[in-house]
């Protein structure tokens, strides 16, 4: 490791990095067609070395910071002796380097003479990829190969000439071709503006300058890591969390992390996680590694930059044939599922070592509803896709604070679409959408509310395919903090209503509903030790009843009123 002479610089370079990157980001949410890219903001974009490492990222996902790498290395190892300035690659196979087969990778070379200089990628969730269910995120697909399309490294560009096969190919695979390949042009559109300004950036440095600070911004990068780990105690820590069924059966799936830390590294041990299941809710290896990386950035803090740099100090060690390391074939395209409870577990054990840094857990549901049918007014059959998945509602209590209502939390850093948008763009009527009272994890610091979300059908046959989990194992609380309120699915069909399993596929017809209630966060710390003056603005707010105040936090008001009976209070908290 080389230590930077001027620290200075390197901010400046990170800084005009991750600007690139969030240019990108804003050209492909400006220039998509779907719902999915431009209000759920699903995507992501960054710039990647010479050598095909991390430098800078837009303000998108987390858990995409570590999957850009093997995405492309798969792309660089298949084409290494053909590698041209115009070339675009394409991919979204996870058994080679891909994360899922909605995501599909773009990445460009930047080339300056024959050398090149930089990769640019930008990656997108798309709503549709073919495969027996609409939307590809299927929780019962038992092999990838009901998924949809897996498309291998390919050219999507060679030398500045498009590949009319591959778009071809990808046209007649999907749903909805419209916003596919809608979304595609604004990958490329992001490409072309990264481009612009990274050669904007050599001609600002130089080329033999700029790579050397791009070198010295990993190191540099590495160095942080190193010393902000340094700073953690040493000593081994494991926590397990559960998923409760995979889809197909009842049993539980156990995911447990090891963390190790000695001096400035730490090794990451997912041994005793149950084997990868029949379902397609575990992600492949690199999107595990990719979860690990981003809960340790979350804890150093956004003093250090997007690099690659904060790779180095991590070993991961996940048993092939397990949850976190499937083998093919494997379904994994409701992987956000296992992703982000695979973050709560990592993050579980970093609460052992650090206490007072982590949060409980986020609500955690990882609710993912995929609702389509057809046009049939229209000859051929028009289809229409609608995804709805990055309505998480909220963080779990922390150390000093409570956890944030309605706000992607865990690895996810999407946002709602509007209900005005899903019903304009689709056969869909939301009914209802708010918080639900007495759904937060108690604790010294409550976690989140819980939400809910009644969608209405205004169609005969409308599939609805629904990702989600929490139903039987709530999001933890931490350090004395009680768990949320579960996940409820009820349907109700025919005018008569039946609860709903948190993994099925069914066919729905006009005035037929779904009610989701998600789960809240998690609560850190004895809930009786809950400052009374907040419990009563719960009350106010209408977050907590008060029967919930007196039984759970020990906080009785005067009948009627919102004013605390300090008497009967008093007493209640002594029965601790």
């Amino acid at each position: 490791m080389v230590k930077s002479s001027d620290p200075i610089k390197l901010e400046i370079l990170k800084n005009a990095l991750e600007s690139i990157g969030d240019g990108m980001a804003l050209t492909v949410v400006r220039t998509s067609r779907s719902t999915v890219v431009k209000t759920g903001m699903d995507f992501s974009t960054g710039v990647l070395s010479s050598s095909g490492e991390l430098i800078g990222q837009g303000f998108c996902l987390p858990i995409h910071l570590g999957g850009m790498m093997p995405a492309l290395k798969a792309c660089r190892d298949y084409y290494e002796n053909s590698i041209n300035p115009g070339d675009i690659f394409m991919l979204n196979d996870p058994y080679e380097g891909g994360s899922h087969l909605p995501d599909i990778f773009l990445f460009k070379p930047i080339f300056i003479n024959d050398h090149i200089v930089a990769y640019l990628c930008a990656m997108t969730h798309h709503t549709d990829i073919g495969g027996r269910v609409a939307g590809g995120n299927a929780c019962d697909s038992s092999e990838i190969y009901q998924e949809g399309i897996r498309i291998p490294p390919v050219k999507l560009y060679s030398s500045g000439i498009p590949n009319e096969t591959v778009y071809r190919l990808l046209e007649k695979a999907v749903r909805v071709p419209e916003m596919v390949m809608g979304d595609l042009q604004a990958q490329i559109a992001g490409l072309q503006y990264g481009e612009n300004q990274y050669l904007e950036l050599v001609s600002q440095y130089g080329i033999e300058l700029l790579q050397q600070h791009v070198e010295e911004l990993i190191n540099y990068t590495e160095i942080l890591t190193r010393r902000s780990i340094s700073e953690m105690p040493d000593g081994t820590w494991s926590f397990s969390d559960y998923i409760d069924d995979d889809g197909f059966g009842s049993e539980s799936i156990q995911i447990t992390a090891t963390i190790t830390k000695n001096q400035d590294e730490i090794h990451v041990d997912f041994s005793g996680t149950s084997k990868q299941c029949n379902g397609a809710i575990q992600p492949v290896l690199a999107t595990t590694k990719a979860v690990v990386y981003a809960v340790l950035k979350c804890l150093l803090g956004p003093q250090i930059p997007n690099t690659s740099g904060y790779f180095r100090p991590v070993r991961i060690t996940a048993p092939e044939g397990t949850f976190v390391n499937p083998v093919l074939p494997a379904p994994v395209a409701a992987r956000t599922l296992g992703l982000v409870r695979i973050a709560n577990t990592v993050f579980g054990a970093f609460a052992q070592m650090l206490p007072h840094r982590v949060y409980a857990a986020c609500a955690g549901a990882e609710v993912g509803v995929a609702i389509a049918g057809y046009n049939k007014t229209q000859v051929p059959w028009k289809p229409w896709v609608l995804l709805d998945f990055a309505v998480e509602p909220g963080m779990g209590g922390f150390s000093y604070r409570d956890g944030l209502d309605g706000v992607s939390a865990g690895m996810l850093n999407g946002a709602n679409t509007p209900v005005e948008i899903l019903e304009i763009d689709h056969p869909i009527k939301i009914l209802e959408y708010g918080f639900t009272q007495d759904s937060e994890g108690p604790g010294q610091y409550r976690g989140s509310m819980g939400m809910k979300r009644k969608y209405q059908c205004t169609t005969d046959d409308t599939t609805i395919n629904l990702r989600s989990d929490r139903g039987k194992i709530p999001p933890y609380g931490l350090w004395g903090g009680g768990a949320s309120k579960p996940t409820s699915i009820i349907a109700a069909k025919n005018g008569l209503s039946e609860i709903k399993p948190t993994k099925f596929l069914d066919t729905f017809n006009a005035g037929d509903t779904l009610e989701i209630q998600w789960p809240g966060g998690g609560g850190w710390g004895n809930p009786f030790e809950r400052n009374p003056t907040e419990v009563v603005q719960d009350i106010l707010n209408d977050r907590v009843s008060s029967s919930r105040a007196k039984e759970i936090y020990g906080v009785a008001v005067q009948q009627g009123t919102s004013i605390i009976d300090w008497a009967l209070t008093t007493k209640l908290r002594k029965k601790t």
